[in-house]
């Protein structure tokens, strides 16, 4: 499903502030391409999550909003559907099999199959490791 919100882009001592108004959402960035890449990444998030929770993702409106002189609005395309199979980080269970031997030496030494195949897999695929969002809390 792909939709395009408008979105206000405010300068700001570091960059550009953006908020989407439809949502009710903002996010930043360092630069305009930055800005509008994490305008994408938020709204693409923000709409999968609703999903998730068994609401729906709203329509866009159809007028772009009032803004101030400085302020640059415009609109970010995002395609909900390819913005949760690109980020869909649940583990699928595979059965494969291998010699008996291989086994016995690779559970002697520890080994963790999953973490070696996603590694292979990545490799054969000439995937480079991106890094992880983390959404665990601080200790204290």
């Amino acid at each position: 499903m792909k939709k395009a919100y408008p979105v206000i882009l405010t300068p700001c001592k570091v960059g550009y502030v953006v908020s989407v108004p439809d949502l009710k959402i903002n996010t930043q960035g360092a630069d305009i391409p930055k800005a509008i890449e994490m305008a994408r990444d938020a709204i693409g998030l923000w709409g999968i999550t609703e999903e998730d929770m068994g609401r729906s993702i709203p329509e866009p409106s159809m007028q772009l909003p009032e803004h101030a002189p400085n302020e640059i609005v415009t609109l970010i395309d995002i395609d909900f559907d390819a913005y949760r199979r690109a980020n869909d980080n649940r583990t699928v269970r595979k059965n494969l099999t291998i010699p008996s031997w291989l086994n016995d030496r690779a559970e002697k030494e520890g080994i963790n199959f999953s973490q070696v195949l996603q590694s292979a897999l990545k490799k054969q695929l000439n995937i480079m490791e991106l890094p992880r969002r983390s959404f665990k809390k601080k200790q204290s």
